[in-house]
């Protein structure tokens, strides 16, 4: 009877954790679409976006090509509750936050050490299949970029 009641239980915390995480519009691969987007200079290009749950968090992974046109990979796992965690792969960052707005909206900020290198906000889509992120930084030369990348779900 008690191994029956701990398993049931485990069944529903998992039902609960896949039901939160499937009302995250944000939860996919999201592809660049560059016809769409304003990369400006210096500011990373980044052509494919995995968000997907870890757990009771959120990893995203990230690929494409820095500012120099040089490949990169990083990848995050945290919540979306404007707390920094750190970032692997990205040597111009050692911590992210997200903080959701809303169902839709997210914001994000990028820090290397105490200084803020990207701050951003990312929009989902009313019907969930386009997400645009606006950032703002510093690229690794102190010049300060402006970027407007339109993605589109996979």
């Amino acid at each position: 009877m008690k191994a029956k009641r701990i398993m049931l239980t485990l069944a529903l915390c998992f039902v609960a954790g896949a039901v939160c995480f499937a009302s995250d519009v944000n939860m996919g691969t999201w592809k660049l679409n560059e016809a769409k987007s304003k990369i400006g200079g210096g500011a990373p290009k980044l052509t494919t976006v995995v968000y997907e749950a870890a757990g009771d968090s959120v990893k995203v992974t990230v690929d494409g090509t820095d500012g120099d046109g040089k490949p990169v990979h990083n990848e995050w796992t945290g919540k979306y509750d404007g707390k920094d965690y750190p970032v692997t792969g990205d040597p111009n960052t050692d911590t992210r936050s997200y903080k959701k707005v809303d169902d839709h909206t997210l914001t994000l900020t990028n820090k290397k050490g105490d200084k803020v290198t990207i701050s951003g906000r990312g929009v989902v889509s009313a019907d969930g299949k386009t997400r645009t992120v606006t950032i703002a930084g510093t690229d690794s030369k102190g010049k300060k970029f402006t970027s407007t990348a339109v993605y589109d779900k996979q």
